[in-house]
């Protein structure tokens, strides 16, 4: 056993939390539910990484490894399906910038967006003045119906908008992505009514709050952070807006040297939901079709992203243990009369996420170097009517049918189920391809 996260290591507590030394570029934009920046370096370490390797994370998120890959001067690629979040993950690992011109074009867009809500009548400091102001802006209502109700008030809203209507003046700017990052940042974490525990929902209504200081700060610090810099900017580093299951396609021939990965969980949790205020707000999802086209490109982990023409169930017909997790789930919905279409396809939605992963893994061997280290962060589960999924250990048995070398299974840390009241396992997956 790898005792990488052992009682000589970090407390469990610590486990997932982001060091404060650690908060250069990470926390320019990253989710709640992100793992930390020192699990990336533990298995940089572990793998002896170097300059002349090749980093693969297939579900990049907001940009964890990759991050970390250019800070320790080792090449490395992402894959991400999230618009937004991929958006994100590029922002973070482009550190070649004028900041000068960062600094001056942020100045430049404070002052124009504070006149054009003085013209208004609207102060950018919280006041209750400003809640008497009519005519603010809102958002149309095609694009309403794809955010939670509440999870921003309408003035807010309308100042963010005001200041997103002055940051597009500089869109020709190499800056603006910058500036755009910082927006979206302040909007999930300062301006919005947001909460994150662990899905994202409506939390303490905010009716007014900074929002032109608040992203003017924000600013500053990625403006900071790019100061700090000693050549790890030429470090080669891309992100690629793509499905996981088509690696093959994707990297156009590259050959990766390890995998530091988290895919998504096999439970209930609407990934697209995360980011969707921000992705609507800014201008990264606009219809209900558009979404419903980014979800198609998602691994299949929750019943609101599952479609009549998905196969990846396919993948794990003579896969027993999927089988039989799949069946328990069905038997179990049926003992208890749940009825609903969400419910009915529990079982389904469990045999695709495998399905999914295996399609992945597959995909996976021809990128490979003989030798490859991969390491995937993945949880037990048991969202669906308490049926415990112990994923960790099923795509390790996956894997090792599919030719890849188990290394290990390394308990990462554990969290509170809310469906169960018990705490599940968090666990690293090591495998290794010999080619």
């Amino acid at each position: 056993m790898i005792d990488l996260f052992g009682e000589t290591s970090i407390s469990n507590y610590n486990k997932n939390k982001l060091l404060f030394s650690d908060r250069s570029f990470h926390d320019w934009y990253r989710f709640v539910l992100s793992y930390p920046p020192h699990l990336v370096r533990d298995y940089i370490k572990y793998f002896n990484l170097d300059k002349s390797d090749l980093i693969l994370d297939p579900f990049c998120g907001t940009g964890t490894t990759i991050v970390e890959g250019k800070l320790h001067g080792i090449p490395s690629i992402g894959i991400e399906a999230n618009p937004f979040a991929h958006f994100a993950s590029t922002v973070k690992t482009d550190w070649e910038v004028d900041v000068n011109e960062l600094r001056t074009c942020a100045v430049q867009i404070r002052e124009k967006a504070l006149l054009t809500l003085k013209l208004s009548g609207i102060s950018d400091a919280p006041s209750l003045n400003n809640l008497n102001v009519s005519n603010l802006f809102s958002i149309q209502p095609e694009k309403n119906k794809l955010i939670l109700k509440d999870s921003i008030s309408p003035v807010p809203l309308h100042k963010v908008m005001v200041l997103f209507d002055c940051i597009k003046a500089y869109k020709n700017k190499k800056s603006y992505q910058y500036l755009m990052l910082a927006l979206g940042n302040s909007i999930v974490y300062e301006i919005s009514n947001l909460k994150f525990g662990p899905e994202v929902g409506v939390g303490k209504i905010k009716p007014d709050v900074f929002v032109v200081k608040t992203w003017y700060n924000q600013v500053v610090k990625i403006a900071l952070d790019l100061e700090t810099l000693n050549g790890e900017q030429n470090t080669f580093s891309e992100i690629i807006l793509g499905d996981s299951r088509n690696i093959a396609a994707i990297l156009n021939g590259k050959k990766i040297s390890a995998v530091i990965t988290s895919p998504p969980y096999p439970n209930e949790k609407d990934y697209t939901r995360t980011t969707r205020l921000e992705s609507v707000l800014l201008e990264f999802i606009n219809s209900d079709k558009e979404l419903k086209l980014l979800k198609k490109t998602l691994l299949r982990s929750n019943t609101r992203g599952v479609y009549k023409e998905d196969t990846d169930d396919h993948f794990v017909q003579n896969i027993s243990e999927v089988q039989r997790i799949a069946k328990e789930i069905e038997d179990r919905r049926i003992e208890l009369g749940k009825t609903s279409g969400f419910e009915k396809l529990y079982h389904k939605v469990t045999k695709l996420y495998f399905g999914g992963m295996t399609r992945h893994l597959e995909e996976m061997k021809t990128v490979l170097r003989q030798g490859a280290n991969l390491a995937y962060v993945v949880g037990d589960q048991a969202s669906y009517l308490r049926v415990m999924i112990r994923t960790g250990h099923l795509l390790g048995e996956i894997a090792e049918s599919m030719g890849y070398e188990l290394m290990d299974i390394v308990q990462f840390r554990t969290r509170f189920s809310t469906a169960t009241k018990d705490n599940l396992n968090e666990e690293v997956v090591i495998l290794r391809w010999n080619g």
